[in-house]
C-alpha cells in the first residue's frame, strides 16, 4: 500500500508539473498578432468578389470555400467530423409586400407606404398571407414578466387580431435599475421576444413601433434588413405557429395611428405599471406573396485538438455573413459589411494563425466556429446551439467577435452584458496589461447582448464573451471614438458604405481586441478554468442544469 501511495503521488507532482509546464510554455511562446494579419484577411472577404457574402448566393460559396482554404491552409483540423462545414437547412422567403397597408375605422383612413412607413413579412412557409380587416389592439410593450408583475396581454383575447406594440421595455428611459432593468434592455425588449410573445398569445399579426433612440438604429436598418429575402430556420410546421404577418411601422406612422384612435401620451401609459391593452377601434389589411427556396447554408469549423481534455472546448464564434447586394446607395448595391462582420472573421482567422505558427498545443480542444445567417436573426449560431457538434455542458465558454472598431487603439475594453460572467473578470487582467480599462457597454438600452452570436450560446448555458475596445480612443478621446461611432452607425451600418477602405482604416484597436481574444483563449485552453455566471445572470440556472 505504501509504495501505492507513493507511485500516486508521484504521479500527481508529474502530472502537475506537466499542466504548469504547458502553462509556462503557452504564457512564454504567445505570439503578437499584427495589422498585416487582420488585414490580409479582411481586405478580400470585404471585397466587391464576395458579393456582400449573403447565404444562397454565390457570395456564400466564394466565402466558405475561402474559410475552408485558410483554415487547411493552417493546419486546423475538420471541425465537424472529417468536413469543415456543418450544414444549417434554411428556407428563404422572398416576400412581396402590398404597396400600402390599409387602417380603417370610425370613418378614417391612413394608408401607410411600404418602406416609407412600414415592412411587413412573414415567418409562415406559404406563398400568400396577410390581414384582412384585422383588429388593431395596443399591447404595450408587448410583455409578459410574471417575475416582474407584468402583463400586457392581461384579459384580452388576440385571435385574429394584431398587436401593435413597442420597442424595448418599460425600463427604457428610467433611472429606476430595479424597474426591469432600467436603461438596460432586457430580452423583453428584443424585438424576437415580441414576435415571439405574440404568436403565444395567438395574435394573427403584430408591428413593432420602431424608435432610434430606443432600438439602436435608424428606421433604414429596418427597410433595408426586413425586406426582401429572408432566410429562416426550417421548422416541422412550417413556420405556422408563428404570427401571419410581423413587421414595423415608422414613429411617425404610429403618431398618426394614436392620434386617429385619440390616444395621447402612449408610451407612457405602456410605461405604467397596471397597463391593459387598449382595442385602437381601427383595422388594418396588407398581403405579402413569397416565393420559398429551401436549401442549407454552412457553419464553417475547425479545430486545434486539445491534449489532456480534448472533450473539453473552448469555442471562438464570428459570422461570417453580411447582406449581399441589395438596394442600391450613391451608385453602390454590394453590401460589402467589412466591420460587419469581415471584421471578426479576419481577427479569428489570425487568432488561428498566430497559434499555429507559435506551435501551441492546448490542454483543451479550441473551436473555431464561423458561423452563418447572423444578418438574418442570428441562424447559424442558434442552429449550432440547438444541434452542437461537441457537448454544450463540455463546452467552457464562447468568445465571440463581431463588428470590430477600425479607428485605431483604444484604451478601453467595453464589455456587452457587462456583470454576466467571469469571463470578463479573467479579460480584465489582459486588458490591464494592454494598458487598457474595462467598462460596460455605455448603450444599454439597445440590447446588444441579444444582437451577436454569443447570446445564441448564452441561451443553452455556456458562459459567452463580447467584447471590444469602443468608446475611448488611446489618443483622441472619448468625444473622438463616440462621434467616429455614431458616423458608422448613421452612414455606414448596414449599408454598402460599410467598405474596405486602408488609406481611412486604422487596424490598431483590432489588434488590440484580436490580441486579447487570442490570449483570453489561450488561458482558458490551457488551464483548469471553469468560468461561471454570475449572480443574478440569467444564464446561470440554465448552465447549472447543463453541466448536473
Amino acid at each position: 500500500m505504501k509504495y501505492i501511495t507513493q507511485f500516486l503521488l508521484f504521479g500527481l507532482f508529474v502530472l502537475m508539473n506537466a499542466c504548469q509546464s504547458s502553462e509556462e510554455t503557452v504564457k512564454d511562446t504567445i505570439p503578437q498578432i499584427t495589422t498585416e494579419d487582420i488585414a490580409k484577411y479582411l481586405e478580400p472577404l470585404a471585397s466587391n468578389e464576395f458579393q456582400g457574402r449573403k447565404p444562397f448566393t454565390e457570395g456564400e460559396t466564394k466565402t466558405i470555400n475561402y474559410l475552408e482554404e485558410q483554415f487547411k491552409a493552417l493546419g486546423l483540423q475538420p471541425g465537424n467530423g472529417d468536413s469543415y462545414f456543418q450544414e444549417v437547412p434554411l428556407v428563404e422567403i422572398t416576400g412581396i409586400s402590398s404597396e400600402t397597408m390599409s387602417i380603417k375605422g370610425e370613418g378614417n383612413e391612413i394608408s401607410l407606404k411600404i418602406k416609407d412607413d412600414f415592412v411587413a413579412y412573414t415567418e409562415r412557409e406559404t406563398e400568400n398571407i396577410g390581414l384582412e380587416n384585422s383588429e388593431l389592439v395596443f399591447c404595450g410593450f408587448g410583455i409578459v414578466a410574471p417575475e416582474y408583475g407584468w402583463n400586457d396581454y392581461e384579459g384580452i383575447d388576440m385571435t385574429g387580431k394584431t398587436a401593435v406594440v413597442l420597442v424595448n421595455d418599460p425600463g427604457f428611459g428610467s433611472e429606476d435599475s430595479t424597474f426591469f432593468k432600467g436603461n438596460t434592455m432586457t430580452y423583453y425588449g428584443r424585438w424576437t421576444y415580441k414576435y415571439e410573445e405574440a404568436a403565444r398569445q395567438g395574435a394573427a399579426g403584430v408591428m413593432i413601433v420602431h424608435e432610434t433612440r430606443a432600438a439602436g438604429y435608424p428606421w433604414a436598418v429596418v427597410s433595408n434588413s426586413w425586406t426582401g429575402a429572408k432566410l429562416h430556420l426550417t421548422t416541422a410546421d412550417k413556420g405556422a405557429s408563428k404570427c401571419a404577418i410581423q413587421g414595423w411601422i415608422t414613429l411617425e406612422s404610429a403618431a398618426k395611428l394614436f392620434s386617429t384612435a385619440g390616444i395621447d401620451n402612449y408610451t407612457g401609459k405602456a410605461a405604467t405599471p397596471g397597463f391593459k391593452p387598449i382595442p385602437l377601434g381601427m383595422t388594418a389589411s396588407v398581403s405579402v406573396e413569397n416565393t420559398l427556396r429551401y436549401d442549407a447554408s454552412k457553419n464553417v469549423v475547425a479545430t486545434i485538438p486539445g491534449k489532456s481534455k480534448k472533450d473539453e472546448v473552448i469555442l471562438y464564434s464570428a459570422h461570417w455573413d453580411h447582406l449581399g447586394i441589395g438596394t442600391p446607395a450613391d451608385g453602390d448595391s454590394i453590401y460589402n459589411g467589412a466591420l460587419d462582420n469581415a471584421s471578426g472573421t479576419a481577427c479569428m482567422l489570425a487568432i488561428a494563425q498566430n497559434i499555429q505558427a507559435a506551435g501551441i498545443q492546448p490542454e483543451r480542444t479550441i473551436l473555431f466556429n464561423l458561423v452563418t445567417a447572423e444578418e438574418q436573426g442570428l441562424l447559424g449560431s442558434a442552429y449550432y446551439a440547438a444541434n452542437p457538434l461537441f457537448p454544450v455542458e463540455k463546452t467552457v465558454a464562447n468568445l465571440n467577435m463581431d463588428m470590430m472598431q477600425a479607428i485605431g487603439e483604444m484604451n478601453d475594453l467595453t464589455v456587452v452584458g457587462y456583470g454576466q460572467s467571469e469571463l470578463e473578470d479573467l479579460a480584465e487582467a489582459i486588458a490591464k496589461k494592454q494598458g487598457r480599462y474595462i467598462m460596460p457597454n455605455q448603450t444599454p438600452n439597445e440590447g446588444l447582448f441579444f444582437r451577436s452570436d454569443h447570446f445564441s450560446f448564452a441561451k443553452v448555458g455556456i458562459p459567452a464573451f463580447y467584447a471590444k475596445g469602443l468608446n475611448d480612443h488611446r489618443e483622441k478621446g472619448k468625444a473622438f471614438a463616440e462621434a467616429e461611432m455614431r458616423k458608422f452607425r448613421t452612414s455606414s451600418y448596414h449599408r454598402p458604405s460599410d467598405e474596405y477602405n486602408p488609406e481611412i482604416m486604422d487596424l490598431g484597436g483590432m489588434v488590440q481586441d484580436a490580441q486579447l481574444f487570442m490570449e483570453l483563449g489561450l488561458q482558458l485552453a490551457t488551464e483548469p478554468i471553469y468560468p461561471k455566471w454570475k449572480e443574478g445572470s440569467e444564464f446561470k440556472a440554465i448552465r447549472e442544469e447543463s453541466i448536473q
